[in-house]
């Protein structure tokens, strides 16, 4: 009779922790299945997101804005301003004086025109001077401080990419642990220890990441071809004030042939 009761009570016992593990697992599905969102499309994971993590993430799609709209304006920019550079250097051909220059780009106008007009101004302050030999070098003073201004105008705008492509990674990667904690926080307090119940905040945090990456890879990309592009423009505007001197060259030139003729026929 004692080894029949024993045997029993083991069966009872058994039978007991089977019940109570899988009313425990039943509970935690329960649990998970409440926990769980609806909708885990990136628009339903936003909408259950925590507070710090929406904000993450509207300030990231906000810098992909920023982005795109940068890059279709600076494009836009850069391609006009490649255009006009190009266009008054053809204008230049031929051209034998800096006035004459003057006159020819006078419908083209732009950096070329204003080089040019630069050094005909600096050539009519300096006539008469003791040292015309040194006219070159103020001239290219000059065409110096127009050239590196026009350099600063056409990198306007290329900052907020290379910002924009350095910290948004580390702004979705902070979304992330923030989700990633509340996740771990939530299960804590549930004493849960069901996946359902940390996947959907995981799912979440995981989403400000990949935000961050779309917001930070186009900005390097197309920071990187503006940076080439802009760097063709500013070789263009190294042409031009290369030309613009190589024309003052021949002015001075002139002017230095005709003295002699003219002081010979005054004696």
């Amino acid at each position: 009779m004692k080894c029949w009761r024993t045997i029993a009570a083991a069966l009872l016992g058994a039978i007991a922790t089977g019940a109570t593990s899988s009313m425990a697992q039943a509970q935690d599905v329960l649990i998970g299945t409440a926990a769980l969102p609806r909708d885990l499309s990136p628009w339903g994971m936003y909408l259950n997101a925590d507070p710090v993590v929406k904000a993450v993430l509207i300030g990231l799609a906000l810098a992909s804005v920023v982005t795109w709209t940068v890059c279709l304006a600076k494009a836009i920019e850069i391609w006009l301003a490649k255009r006009d550079v190009d266009a008054a250097l053809n204008a230049m051909a031929g051209v034998q004086s800096t006035v004459e220059g003057v006159e020819r780009l006078a419908a083209v106008g732009g950096e070329v025109r204003q080089f040019l007009e630069a050094a005909a101004m600096e050539e009519k302050l300096s006539a008469g001077l003791s040292q015309p030999d040194r006219i070159e070098g103020r001239v290219a003073s000059r065409l110096e401080r127009i050239e590196a201004a026009y350099g600063r105008q056409i990198l306007r705008g290329t900052g907020v990419l290379a910002t924009i492509g350095a910290t948004a990674p580390f702004v979705g990667l902070f979304g992330t642990v923030w989700g990633i904690m509340n996740s771990f926080i939530g299960i804590s307090k549930s004493a849960a220890t069901n996946l359902a119940i940390v996947s959907p905040g995981i799912a979440e945090a995981l989403l400000a990441t990949a935000f961050g990456l779309a917001a930070a890879i186009p900005a390097v990309v197309i920071y990187n071809v503006f940076a080439r592009m802009i760097a063709g423009y500013r070789a263009r505007l190294g042409d031009a004030s290369a030309e613009v001197l190589r024309l003052v060259s021949r002015d001075l030139d002139r002017s230095t042939a005709a003295s002699p003729v003219l002081a010979s026929a005054a004696e």
